[in-house]
């Protein structure tokens, strides 16, 4: 008891009180038991650094492999334990991380012939309310090159067919100019056979992705994300013409006047008296679409 009073007089009885709350805290709530459990938990935290390490770096491992390869290295797990840690981290089973490799390899090894497509939708207001507008995109994966292909309410096979004939036309198509001989797309039921035959007929070999791998088209899924946040997102649209020019705003500024981080953060396409080392010339801002894109340059001196 004098050895309370002796605390009481240095410190105040909130803090007296908070001190007895936190200690009976300590006895309910495990913290006493879990003391000497550091080293187990390092230990799971090992393990479980490890069975993602070789599932990435070895697509066609299956859960009892990965099980061989920890006993090699002194840990027993389970298979189960295995696959729970997987599917924890979105890590597919062995033959979808093979096929999903497979797929990525080919693909960064033909970027220069490989183009993707993909849609992506919006909401016009129109005399009749809210009309979703699809909007159908081409992209060439080593350029970055981006052609929107139209805008429709009702992407029906009469309008994929023009789109397709579009794309393939010698002298100016799309893919025809990019030297195109793949191009890959989703599982879309818009991507009908008659679109598929008319691109085929002209050269390219279509090739439809796996289900549920948009990652494989990632190209695409980023232009799609990049479009929606810095542009599509930020507008009402009055009518279908007003969707169109901001599409076309937003492509010319991807194009020449947007910086891209995937090809080291430099324009892609820049305009021929355009000098990154030009230090001199007065600082100006060109503004797209009201101001919601800019893009800032030194005048030519």
């Amino acid at each position: 008891m004098k050895a309370l009073k002796d605390v009481a007089n240095i410190v105040n009885p909130e803090t007296i009180l908070k001190w007895y709350r936190e200690l009976i805290s300590k006895k309910f709530d495990g913290t006493k038991n879990r003391k000497g459990n550091g080293g187990q938990n390092k230990i799971a935290a090992e393990v479980e650094e490890l069975i993602l390490r070789f599932a990435r770096e070895n697509p066609s491992w299956g859960y009892d492999r990965i099980v061989g390869a920890l006993s090699n290295l002194g840990y027993k797990v389970s298979d189960q334990t295995v696959g729970n840690i997987l599917k924890k981290h979105g890590i597919p089973t062995a033959p979808d991380r093979d096929r999903d490799n497979k797929w990525a390899d080919f693909i960064k090894s033909h970027q220069d012939i490989l183009c993707g497509c993909d849609f992506f939708t919006t909401e016009v207001i129109t005399p009749k309310g809210l009309v979703t507008y699809y909007i159908l995109f081409f992209v060439h994966l080593a350029s970055r090159l981006v052609y929107i292909a139209g805008a429709t309410p009702n992407p029906d096979e009469f309008w994929m067919k023009q789109i397709a004939r579009n794309i393939t036309m010698d002298g100016w198509g799309f893919l025809k100019e990019c030297g195109c001989k793949y191009l890959i797309h989703d599982r879309d039921s818009k991507f009908c056979e008659s679109f598929l035959k008319i691109i085929q007929d002209a050269g390219v070999k279509t090739l439809r992705l796996p289900i549920k791998s948009p990652n494989l088209n990632a190209i695409a899924e980023r232009w799609i994300r990049s479009t929606k946040f810095e542009c599509i997102s930020r507008l009402l649209f009055f009518g279908e013409q007003s969707l169109i020019n901001a599409l076309r705003n937003f492509s010319a500024h991807y194009h020449e006047e947007r910086n891209l981080q995937g090809k080291g953060n430099v324009l892609l396409f820049p305009a021929d008296d355009y000098d990154s080392e030009n230090k001199i010339g007065d600082i100006k801002c060109r503004e797209r679409i009201g101001g919601i894109l800019k893009y800032y340059y030194r005048e030519a001196a």
